[in-house]
């Protein structure tokens, strides 16, 4: 018989580096779930992806049992280290922080498919550019798709 499920949670860890100190404490300490049960389970799983941050969404049962998927990076954050920035721009349309090129998109792109709500590459690839953009991060050279 199928556990019945109490709710979900949704976080971003850095991967290999979970610890009971917020924000995982408190967010699964208040549902009543075992910490260091998720810390363990979550730090074995991302030790190839260090220091990355991961989004999760842990998925509790009324019995205090839990399970988790791992999302892949968002997608800013891995604009931000293609484009070699800190942090993006807080004028996006008038001030400009870097630049990445298609291929780079590209990359990033097909990292996010299976998150992403869009079933072509081309598709991906506009939706990680328009990130980019928001971002003040340009996209240099020509598109894939207007050759």
């Amino acid at each position: 018989m199928a556990k019945e499920v109490a709710g979900y949670v949704k976080l971003q860890v850095k991967g290999g580096q979970a610890n009971p100190s917020p924000p995982i404490g408190p967010a699964l300490g208040s549902k009543g779930l075992n910490i260091m049960e998720f810390c363990k389970q979550f730090n074995g799983r991302t030790q190839d992806k260090m220091g990355m941050v991961l989004p999760v969404v842990i998925t509790y049962y009324k019995d205090k049992s839990f399970e988790f998927v791992i999302k892949t990076p968002p997608a800013p954050i891995m604009l931000l280290e293609a484009a070699k920035v800190k942090l993006g721009s807080a004028e996006p349309n008038r001030k400009k922080v870097g630049s990445v090129n298609w291929d780079q998109v590209k990359t990033i792109a097909e990292t996010k498919m299976p998150d992403l709500n869009c079933f072509t590459l081309d598709a991906a690839m506009k939706m990680i550019a328009g990130t980019a953009r928001s971002m003040g991060i340009t996209v240099t050279g020509k598109a894939p798709w207007e050759n």
